[in-house]
C-alpha cells in the first residue's frame, strides 16, 4: 500500500468517524472525498466496510447498558420491547437494502452532484425540522412505542440515496413523532448497530469476487480511524444535541453542498 493512499484512506476513516452519528451523511461525505481525491475502491466496499468501525465504537461506549438490556430481557418485558423497537426499525432497511442494493451503488454513489445536492435539500429539511418539531411526548429512546420505532425505521429507507444521512433521516423522523432532541439521537445509535452491520455483511457478500488482499490495509487504516474519531464524537455529540440542537448540523450540509456544487460546476 503506497504511503499517499494510507494517508487518503485514513484521513476518510477520519471523516467517517467524525460524521457517521451526527446527521450530515457520511457516506456522502466520505464519496464526495473520494471523488476530489481521485480514491476509488473495488466496488465502493471501502465506504461500507470502516463503517463498522464506528460500530465498534457505538458498542463499546454502550457496552454497559447494552449489555443491562440484554441481560434483563429473559425475564424483563420492557427490555424485550426496546429490543423488538429496533428490530422493527431495522427491518424496512433490510428490505428496500436488498432490493435496490446494485441500484444504489453503481448508479447512486456515482453521482457526486445528486449527493450535493441532497446535502443542501436535507440541511434545509434538518433546520426547518428543528425548529417546528412538535412539543417532545417521548424523551426516552428505549421507550418508544414499537409502531414509532417501524415509523422511524421506514423512514430511514431514505438514506438509502447518499448525502441523505442515515442518522439525519431517523432524527428527523423521531423528531417529527414526538421524540426529544436527545432521544431521537439515541434511537438513532442504537438503529445504526444492525443496520451498519447488515450493510456491512451484505456488501461484503455482493463484492466478494471484486475484493483483493491489497484492498485489505486501506480498509485496516480506514477502520481504526473511524473507530477512534467516533468514540469521541459519540461521547460528545448527545450534550451538544441537548443544548444547542441540531442548526449547526443543517448548516453545514448546506455550506458543503453548495461548495460542492460550484466545484463541479467549474469542472474539479
Amino acid at each position: 500500500m503506497e504511503q499517499s493512499t494510507t494517508l487518503i484512506a485514513a484521513f476518510l476513516g477520519l471523516l467517517e468517524g467524525l460524521t457517521e452519528f451526527i446527521p450530515v451523511s457520511s457516506t456522502g461525505h466520505l464519496l464526495l472525498a473520494g471523488h476530489f481525491l481521485g480514491f476509488e475502491s473495488a466496488g465502493r466496499t471501502f465506504e461500507v466496510v470502516i463503517q463498522l468501525g464506528a460500530v465498534l465504537a457505538i458498542l463499546t461506549v454502550y457496552s454497559a447498558r447494552l449489555w443491562a438490556v440484554f441481560s434483563a430481557a429473559p425475564h424483563d418485558p420492557q427490555a424485550r420491547r426496546f429490543i423488538w423497537s429496533v428490530l422493527l426499525a431495522f427491518l424496512p432497511a433490510v428490505v428496500i437494502g436488498v432490493l435496490a442494493h446494485d441500484f444504489i451503488k453503481t448508479v447512486l454513489f456515482e453521482t457526486p452532484l445528486l449527493i450535493a445536492v441532497m446535502l443542501v435539500l436535507g440541511g434545509v429539511v434538518l433546520l426547518v425540522v428543528d425548529r417546528i418539531a412538535p412539543a417532545p411526548s417521548h424523551s426516552d429512546a428505549t421507550r418508544f412505542p414499537l409502531s414509532m420505532a417501524f415509523k422511524i425505521g421506514v423512514i430511514q429507507c431514505l438514506a438509502m440515496v447518499p448525502g441523505t444521512s442515515r442518522s439525519g433521516a431517523t432524527i428527523v423522523g423521531a423528531l417529527l413523532l414526538g421524540a426529544s432532541k436527545r432521544a431521537a439521537a439515541e434511537f438513532s445509535f442504537f438503529l445504526s448497530m444492525p443496520t451498519m452491520a447488515g450493510a456491512f455483511a451484505y456488501d461484503i457478500y455482493k463484492n466478494r469476487d471484486v475484493l483483493d488482499a491489497s484492498a485489505m490495509g486501506e480498509i485496516a487504516v480506514g477502520f481504526a480511524m473511524a473507530f477512534i474519531s467516533a468514540v469521541f464524537v459519540v461521547r460528545w455529540v448527545l450534550d451538544y444535541i441537548s443544548r444547542y440542537g441540531y442548526a449547526l448540523f443543517g448548516w453545514w450540509r448546506i455550506l458543503v453542498g453548495g461548495v460542492v456544487i460550484l466545484a463541479l460546476w467549474a469542472g474539479f
